[in-house]
């Protein structure tokens, strides 16, 4: 029984490129360098001793820039090649990172983390880009969650190493072993990865289909951004308000939300490929997996109004993991396959700067929610917001059946 049902769990990842598995590979080993993220409010708050406020300018710096980088990003992938554009945001992005732990003043750090994510972020689109042209156009959902998948597994060992460095080396050593990541892991892109010309998406899914009109006039494309959009700003608090939550209503250490957030890359290791490809087999309509994760991550937040039980944080990761599970590789493929041939660039560079915009709206609000009023209204705004999500997501799916 177990042995048949490793088989099955096998399976799901058969039929990828070569370098489909490299671009896994150095993605695991650059997010699992990431640890400064989940605990950067944390750092910025009870290290440098910033105000909510001050914190909340600091991740809107952090987010413009991202913004900007993903712009850039998309624009160079179509003009230069995503090759060049990848190589040159880690490797830079990596130095960087390693010089930010010296900046610890108010202004230094806005400018300092608007730069940063400004290289950093020109990666994504690229990175999303780089999968027309290594793989195969039948796999391209499954390649993007098994990317997504390695992003994930970073995160399961990431946060949980993340806590024990802040206990023996201090938040310094976080941005030592961030950087360095960053950098090994591009220079093995660049050793074992040749640069490849993009191949056209085939396909005839009436998502997929190819718009000849300007994307600025592709209304359905501005609606899924917008899904995108209060989808990752809603769920981005798992790694803003929440880890703040865990310490100042439970009293949980850096080690323990570490763990906690680790459920989540956990879950997704173990369960985001089979339900992805058991949902492609159905060929399930891509807009309805997308529509019942923004249920889960509605209940997500809706759970944590109940808070006399800490076994609630465990219950909202869950809820929380099976909506991103549902929801971003399908948010991701619809917006990679909308793009005309020639035009991935600029699309899934849109796309990235929906993410970028979440950061600056989800970190800051926040955190201005709670310093005005308390968590459980921030918990009740943001599933609130997941409630919209699903609402517009019947609305796509009417538009694009009228296509």
């Amino acid at each position: 029984m177990l042995k048949t049902a490793l088989g099955r769990y096998i399976n799901n990842f058969k039929g990828f490129t070569r370098e489909v598995w490299i671009l896994a590979l150095i993605t695991f080993i650059n997010r699992a360098g990431t640890m400064v993220l989940p605990f950067l409010s944390k750092y910025l708050k009870e290290d440098l001793n910033f105000t909510y406020g001050e914190v909340g300018w600091i991740m809107v710096a952090f987010g413009l820039g991202s913004m900007l980088g993903s712009w850039i990003g998309g624009k160079l992938s179509d003009k230069i090649g995503f090759y060049k554009i990848m190589i040159f945001s880690l490797f830079t992005s990596g130095i960087l990172f390693i010089l930010l732990q010296y900046i610890t003043t108010f202004w230094g750090l806005c400018f300092g983390m608007f730069v940063i994510m400004a290289i950093s972020d020109m990666f994504r689109p690229a990175m999303f880009v780089s999968l027309s042209a290594y793989a195969k156009p039948e796999n391209r959902v499954r390649a993007l969650s098994l990317i997504r998948l390695a992003v994930n597994l970073g995160f399961t060992a990431g946060p949980a190493l993340g806590g024990l460095i802040i206990i023996g080396m201090g938040y310094q050593g976080l941005f030592w072993v961030d950087g360095s990541t960053c950098i090994i892991a591009i220079l093995i892109f660049a050793f074992y990865i040749k640069e490849k010309k993009k191949t056209p998406v085939a396909t005839d899914h009436p998502i997929t289909k190819t718009i000849s009109k300007s994307i600025f006039k592709d209304k359905p494309f501005w609606l899924l951004l917008f899904i995108s959009f209060v989808t990752f700003m809603v769920f981005l608090q798992i790694f803003s308000t929440l880890p703040l939550y865990h310490n100042e209503k439970f009293g949980l250490s850096e080690f323990q939300t570490g763990m906690l957030l680790s459920i989540n890359g956990l879950l997704v290791f173990l369960l985001e490929m089979p339900i992805v490809s058991a949902l492609e087999r159905r060929k399930t309509n891509k807009i309805k997996s997308i529509a019942i994760g923004s249920l889960f991550i509605t209940l997500g937040y809706y759970i944590l109004l109940l808070d006399s039980w800490v076994g609630i944080l465990t219950i909202s990761i869950i809820l929380l993991t099976f909506g991103e599970i549902f929801s971003f590789p399908f948010v991701n493929a619809v917006a990679l396959n909308r793009a005309p041939k020639g035009q991935e660039g600029k699309y899934m560079g849109f796309y990235t700067m929906s993410f970028s915009l979440a950061h600056i709206v989800s970190s800051k609000t926040g955190l201005e929610i709670i310093a005005h009023y308390n968590y459980q209204v921030n918990w009740f705004i943001m599933g609130t917001l997941g409630a919209i999500s699903l609402l517009c997501c019947f609305w796509l799916n009417k538009m694009i059946h009228k296509e």
